[in-house]
């Protein structure tokens, strides 16, 4: 198949969740033979932190405005077979109206950030990615999150057909067995700053090292406000770029991953740096979300932090303990979450979503999404 997709990033993976995603599924789709086109606005904050120029597997095409590659886009869905729109494209809705007005076999929107979405659209918020009819006019939703944010694209922004496709780990790029003694901890955590994961941050990473002088922490990541207070045995690396993950994880005794309060509301969202670290085969303390045992199980191939106490309870584990752990997760891993397998289910979906169109002929919705007070009724009584 082609695959034209107009994203968010893929060139940086400087505060950006995406990259690392993409990079991995597109290496994976090309290994197979598909060909991606990957379409993403050349927006100063990415380009001065940019590290890919070429990307493995498909082809990158980088422009300054949306007027000056609508054309050139136009020529690419000529002929494809699946157009893919995702959550923060810059120019997701213009986007989507070209995609959505083209005569393709199958019109995807892929939303890999659901809670925040859905979280704005309940406050009232105008959410400048989506299409101003909500997504019924796509053949096919994606969703980073599973369980019932499927349900809520479906009643509130009107999405036809829903599909999870979770995050994943390319292991050619993040397993190895790379030790780097600048990130060596007791505890590590990677994670770009987010005001609604810093409580987290707070309770199950800076107080621990508050009660536990004697061991070693490490932050990864952009973003952190100078207000944070960092106790003197908490280190800070403003930015880990994806090659130098494996070694990041593999220098720790044990890594820390913490959600996002809308998506741990939610369930179901694994994040890429979940599977990132258990492919390392370093052992993994998590926030709890429902679903996290649909992917990992707890206390065998995954620990459970919900306060301090628990951390510093992983932290007193013996080192056979957690190698046991970080083994067991590292197994599920490759046999269930890598970019290949993750290629091959999201084939499987495009296929037989191209399927089920040619059998039904479209339903054009061109009514908006339901007004704010609706929707935050919707949600609240969910």
């Amino acid at each position: 198949m082609k695959l034209v997709i107009f994203g968010l990033s893929v060139s940086s993976s400087w505060g950006n969740g995406h990259a690392t995603l993409w990079r991995g599924l597109i290496a994976a789709l090309g290994r197979s033979g598909h060909e991606v086109v990957f379409f993403e606005r050349d927006v100063p904050y990415y380009a001065r932190h940019r590290d890919l120029t070429e990307l493995p597997g498909g082809r990158l095409v980088l422009y300054p405005a949306w007027c000056d590659v609508v054309a050139a886009a136009r020529r690419e869905l000529d002929g494809c077979d699946v157009a893919i729109v995702t959550s923060y494209c810059a120019d997701g809705a213009a986007a989507s109206a070209l995609v959505l007005d083209a005569p393709l076999p199958l019109r995807v929107f892929y939303d890999l950030d659901t809670p925040i979405t859905l979280g704005r659209l309940a406050r009232g918020e105008r959410v400048d990615y989506l299409p101003d009819g909500g997504l019924g006019d796509f053949d096919l939703v994606l969703s980073y999150t599973g369980g019932r944010a499927l349900d809520e694209l479906a009643d509130l922004l009107g999405a036809r057909r829903v599909a999870p496709l979770y995050g994943s780990v390319d292991p050619a790029v993040h397993g190895g067995a790379l030790v780097d003694e600048r990130f060596g901890a007791d505890l590590s955590y990677l994670g770009t700053y987010a005001a609604d994961r810093q409580a987290a941050v707070e309770e199950l990473l800076l107080l621990p090292a508050r009660r536990s002088p004697q061991l070693r922490f490490l932050v990864g990541g952009p973003m952190y406000p100078a207000s944070v207070a960092w106790p003197p045995n908490v280190r800070l690396v403003e930015h880990v770029p994806p090659p130098a993950h494996p070694a990041f994880y593999g220098s720790s005794r044990l890594t820390l991953s913490l959600t996002r309060a809308p998506m741990a509301a939610l369930g179901f969202c694994p994040s890429g740096r979940l599977f990132e670290a258990a492919a390392r085969g370093v052992p993994v303390l998590s926030d709890w979300w429902d679903g996290l045992d649909a992917f990992f199980t707890p206390g065998e191939e995954i620990l459970i932090a919900r306060s301090s106490d628990d951390v510093l309870a992983a932290l007193s584990r013996s080192p056979e303990e957690l190698a046991l752990i970080g083994c067991a997760a590292r197994e599920r891993v490759l046999d269930e979450h890598t970019a290949r397998r993750r290629a091959a289910e999201l084939v499987a979906i495009l296929e037989g979503g191209i399927a089920h169109v040619g059998d039904h002929s479209r339903r054009r919705s061109r009514e908006p999404y339901p007004a704010a007070g609706v929707l935050e009724g919707a949600v609240a009584g969910r």
